[in-house]
């Protein structure tokens, strides 16, 4: 297939942020954009978000005391248990 450029217009300091995020995930912004066409083409919509996952302060907070063995509760004989825990 015969590939053709497509140019479009976007804020400076988005697009230095996108490059930034697709470099972390491996791909550069041309690829990132050629998989979101194909995805889109296929599904006939919007098709995905693509996350790096950063646990926010609340999920990192209890990360480390699962990690530490803090603030951990059971094991529950029933939902019920765990429910009033």
């Amino acid at each position: 297939m015969k590939n053709v450029n497509v140019t479009f217009r976007v804020d400076e300091n988005l697009k230095a942020q996108a490059d930034a995020l697709f470099a972390d995930l491996g791909m550069s912004l041309s690829t990132a954009f050629n998989i979101f066409l194909r995805q889109s083409v296929r599904e006939q919509q919007i098709p995905f978000a693509i996350s790096r996952n950063i646990p926010n302060a609340v999920t990192l907070a209890a990360m480390d005391s699962a990690e530490k063995e803090e603030e951990l509760y059971g094991p529950f004989d029933s939902v019920t248990s765990l429910m009033e825990a």
